[in-house]
């Protein structure tokens, strides 16, 4: 029998500008930059990654970067919020942050006993800061991001869910829980219903995917601003293996192994339209040579590209890590 899905491996979203991408994650929230490479299927343009010290899965945010590329249209099919994990502790010291950043749409709420703190990144896409007392439990752990503006006790700790507007969720809920192992969060509320992973250790949440039904609404338009795909953890290449030919069964379309350099992945679409992919954890940020204290510094290009190296770089804007007083200004949440 199959273990259930444990937890995110990655969120991936698409960006404008890469340098004001740069300067919002990790000049403003504070993350890492763990990884700049190119976009596999394109090196023409970048794919950055960011996440905790040692771009942990289950931390991990990247973004595919297409200048001058149009905005995407919110709508069904589609990914609309993506939450990261804060110390409830911290939410005062990130509403005066954001504020001090001239940062957009931001709001704050209350869901469960939770505050959540609702912003728009440069791009427009939505995101959600949530502050929970189990990252309080975690301020000594040393996987956070201690070289960046925000100081160790309100770093932001790790994903903390997704957000999903279909038009019909059924089906979708059966994947989830029938095939993949999540647990119900809570009861369903209106429209919305919200499913935990279980970590391998236990009853304990992980991360969290929330179901918004909107049969009456228009398919969304993956392009700059949002989602373009999220990413669940196989421990290593058997269990994900094992996974793909579950999926095949079942008759999803499966996408073969790809090899990513620093994981393996699969891709399938979910009954309402999403892009889902199944990545390993294993080998990690350090598989192209960098040293976890080098992570992110240069660019690192996949062995097919590397006798194309002059010509990528050359055509790639060049980009830098922000200092602490950047302030990009993000534009209006749709």
């Amino acid at each position: 029998m199959l273990p259930p899905i444990t937890g995110l491996h990655h969120v991936t979203a698409m960006c404008g500008d890469p340098q004001r991408n740069v300067d919002f994650y990790a000049g403003v929230l504070g993350l890492r930059l763990v990884k700049r490479t190119v976009n596999f299927d394109d090196p023409s343009t970048y794919h950055l990654y960011y996440g905790d010290a040692l771009g942990a899965p289950g931390t991990l945010l990247t973004f595919f970067a297409w200048p001058g590329a149009q905005r995407g249209r919110r709508g069904t099919g589609q990914v609309a919020v993506t939450a990261l994990r804060i110390p409830a502790s911290s939410v005062s010291f990130w509403l005066d942050r954001l504020h001090t950043h001239q940062v957009v749409g931001v709001d704050v709420g209350k869901r469960d006993a939770a505050t959540v703190i609702s912003l728009a990144d440069p791009d427009g896409m939505r995101l959600e800061l949530v502050g929970t007392p189990e990252a309080d439990d975690a301020k000594k752990d040393e996987a956070v991001w201690r070289g960046g503006p925000v100081t160790l006790e309100h770093a932001i700790r790790a994903l903390h869910g997704v957000t999903a507007e279909l038009a019909a969720t059924p089906k979708t809920v059966a994947l989830l829980t029938e095939v993949m192992g999540l647990k119900p969060a809570d009861a369903e509320v209106g429209r919305k219903q919200r499913f935990r992973t279980v970590s391998s250790g236990g009853e304990k949440p992980n991360q969290f995917i929330e179901l918004v039904a909107a049969p009456d609404d228009r398919p969304g338009q993956v392009s700059v601003g949002f989602v373009h795909h999220i990413a669940w953890r196989a421990q290593d290449a058997a269990t994900q293996a094992a996974w793909r030919e579950k999926l095949l069964s079942l008759g999803h379309a499966v996408s073969p192994v790809i090899d990513r350099t620093y994981f393996h992945a699969i891709y399938f679409r979910e009954p309402g339209g999403v892009l889902f992919e199944i990545a390993t954890d294993p080998p990690g940020f350090t598989a192209d040579g960098e040293t976890l204290e080098t992570l992110g510094s240069h660019l690192q290009l996949p062995p097919q590209y590397e006798g194309r190296r002059a010509a990528l770089e050359a055509g790639l804007p060049p980009i830098h890590l922000p200092s602490d007083h950047t302030s990009p200004q993000a534009s209006p949440a749709e």
